[in-house]
């Protein structure tokens, strides 16, 4: 078949599929085909936090030109086109946090590398072990093979100086490293991100001095990190994240040359820190557009060659939650997925309760490490993703929203750069001003329902264990960083949920009043009984009811509920509605509310206001302002 013949077919074939759409459309709608205009398929996209528009279907009218190869200018298929594919991105664990015990320490990160680990991330200083301990936690283990990374915060210059009397005195014993620059260290300073973020840590020159002397090592050091995952904790969106951890960048390259580095030497010491989050295909394209953003920023200082960015990824705080945590086992595989596809250099998964107390999920500390580190080696040594390098290449979806993402990245960049850069943007408040209405925007999508979150505002699970109190005092914190929590307005009415409870013995509890049939009610008794556990209140269903029979009055005086949820079908309440509601309210109920929006209500006969609802619930009301009105009626609290 000719070219033009394939042309020719594919609009066809697309003609069609917009009119199947439009059909499909029209009658959800219930209006003509022809209202819908000529691209009925639009109707369906949406629309991202960034501005990116994702379509419902991709085909090879989306087609771009091929990217160049792994290893190759812009980077946007990876920055090494020899990485090992037995092996795959690197798998890293956090040790040493809140550890006191260097032989104990030194004894989980051999038992971590034994076991799948192949990259390491050492916390030091303040609350962890002192830096003075350093020899005894890697006693035995191998850096060439192992890459390490520290986490010391202002004692990192410490840190640094002991890491490197150690390599050199291993290096004298004949370590039988023959290369030396094998052996990968990350120093971890971010000074920059760390005064977005609020984090103690080393100043700019500081960090610029350590920069210095990793240049000279014969190891592969580099001093600084970008942080991304600050900006993705306070609530940035992938483009927004991308685009100040390359304004921050940016700001480290000008203080590197400033002071007498090369500019191929200041891409050297420099890699990036990115969240990795449960939409895959959102990560795998972030990935590969914040290689390729930072690629443009290298050539255009004239290093194109030395623009391949290094990557590590870290599965989200934020989408961690603490009520149904077991949910984050799953978040965080669809997070490291996407990261390894994306082309991440290497990936830390959180583990699934990272966001509560020790010990309040019930399992222990090393099941849950264990956990985040095979949910790894499953996608890597039983799904062999790491075999492929960039298997997203040359999907019409991936790599356009690559594309979008690089360019509103971009954006972001040129107006924190417009604003005087890095850090005259962050004192004028240019960053997080951005950044909190990205939050804000999400928190109400939250809110409303429009964006569901599993266990928490839909399917909740209203009979797990209550957390302790310690769970609501850490509920902005996750491993001691300060993190905007999707979950977080609807767990706090669980907190308040589960404090009723200690105090009263029961949940706060609503009774809901099904009309007709279970057939008839079911749809909207369900739905009323997931809104009101979202919110740690009990739905006490005694079945169907009629204002008739008395058994309105009967299930009123069992429940003992002040409150009370009419469901039913439009007809349903159309027939028998009023005479429900003032059923309700006769029996002793404070307020009735109605499953379904109000215009249901709009051709009731009966207009008096003893027999119409005190307020209607909806699939996308504000379910937290709801929720915590109604939580304020049952325990007297409407704060």
């Amino acid at each position: 078949m000719s070219p033009a013949s394939q042309a020719e077919d594919a609009a066809r074939a697309y003609s069609e599929w917009q009119q199947a759409v439009a059909g499909v459309l029209a009658k959800s709608r219930r209006v003509d085909a022809a209202e819908l205009g000529p691209e009925p398929q639009k109707l369906l996209d949406t629309t991202t936090y960034d501005g990116v528009t994702v379509s419902p279907l991709y085909s090879g009218r989306d087609e771009l030109p091929e990217a160049p190869l792994p290893g190759q200018f812009p980077y946007v298929r990876g920055a090494d086109a020899n990485r090992d594919v037995n092996s795959g991105w690197l798998v890293n664990a956090r040790f040493g946090q809140d550890a006191q015990d260097a032989a104990a320490v030194n004894r989980t990160v051999l038992d971590g590398l034994e076991n799948g680990v192949s990259a390491l991330t050492l916390s030091l200083g303040g609350k962890n072990l002192p830096a003075s301990e350093l020899e005894t936690v890697l006693e035995g283990v191998l850096l060439d093979l192992a890459p390490l990374t520290l986490d010391a915060g202002t004692d990192v210059a410490d840190a640094a100086q002991k890491l490197y009397a150690l390599l050199d005195a291993r290096g004298a014993a004949g370590d039988g490293v023959a290369d030396r620059a094998q052996v990968r260290i990350g120093l971890g300073a971010s000074p920059l991100t760390d005064a977005f973020a609020g984090t103690a840590g080393v100043e700019l020159d500081e960090a610029v001095a350590l920069a210095e002397a990793a240049a000279s090592r014969a190891e592969t050091v580099r001093a600084i990190t970008v942080d991304g995952t600050a900006f993705h904790n306070a609530g940035a969106a992938d483009a927004e994240e991308l685009g100040a951890a390359v304004a921050a960048g940016v700001e480290y390259l000008r203080a590197l040359t400033e002071r007498g580095l090369t500019i191929s030497a200041a891409l050297g010491q420099i890699e990036f820190r990115l969240a990795a989050t449960d939409d895959q295909f959102q990560t795998i394209a972030k990935f590969r557009a914040g290689r390729q953003v930072w690629a443009r920023v290298a050539q255009v200082c004239g290093a194109s060659e030395f623009g391949g960015a290094v990557q590590h990824a870290v599965t989200s705080a934020a989408m961690m939650s603490q009520r149904d945590p077991w949910v984050n086992m799953l978040r965080t595989t669809l997070a490291a997925f996407g990261a390894g596809v994306g082309g991440a250099d290497s990936v830390t998964v959180l583990p699934f309760d990272v966001a509560l107390p020790a010990g309040a999920a019930g399992v222990s500390k090393s099941f849950s490490e264990r956990i985040a580190r095979n949910t790894q080696l499953l996608l890597l040594e039983e799904s062999h993703l790491g075999r492929v390098l960039d298997p997203g290449a040359g999907s019409w979806y991936v790599e356009q929203l690559t594309q979008q993402l690089a360019e509103k990245a971009w954006d972001v960049f040129q107006q924190i750069e417009a604003a005087g850069g890095y850090r005259a943007a962050l004192t004028a408040g240019v960053v997080a001003d951005r950044i909190a209405a990205t939050k804000a925007a999400r928190d109400a999508d939250i809110a409303h329902r429009r964006t569901a979150v599993t266990g928490i505002n839909e399917f909740p699970n209203l009979g797990e264990d209550p957390l302790p109190a310690s769970a609501a005092e850490a509920g902005s914190s996750v491993a001691g960083v300060t993190v905007a929590r999707y979950a977080a307005a609807f767990e706090a009415l669980r907190d308040r949920s589960d404090a009723f409870l200690a105090a009263n013995g029961a949940r706060p509890q609503v009774l809901l009043a099904p009309l007709g049939s279970v057939a008839e009610h079911n749809v909207r008794t369900t739905f009323a009984t997931n809104l009101l556990a979202s919110g740690g209140i009990e739905a006490v269903n005694p079945g169907p009811l009629d204002a008739a029979d008395g058994g309105i009055a009967t299930a009123v005086k069992e429940s003992g509920a002040t409150i009370a949820v009419l469901c039913g079908t439009d007809k349903r309440y159309g027939e028998q509605g009023a005479a429900a509601v003032a059923a309700l309210r006769e029996a002793g109920i404070e307020q009735v509310l109605l499953a379904g929006p109000e215009k249901v209500f709009a051709d009731v006969k009966d207009d008096a206001a003893a027999a119409r609802p005190d307020g209607f619930l909806t699939a996308r009301i504000d379910a937290v302002a709801a929720l915590t009105e109604l939580l304020g009626a049952i325990d007297g609290d409407n704060k």
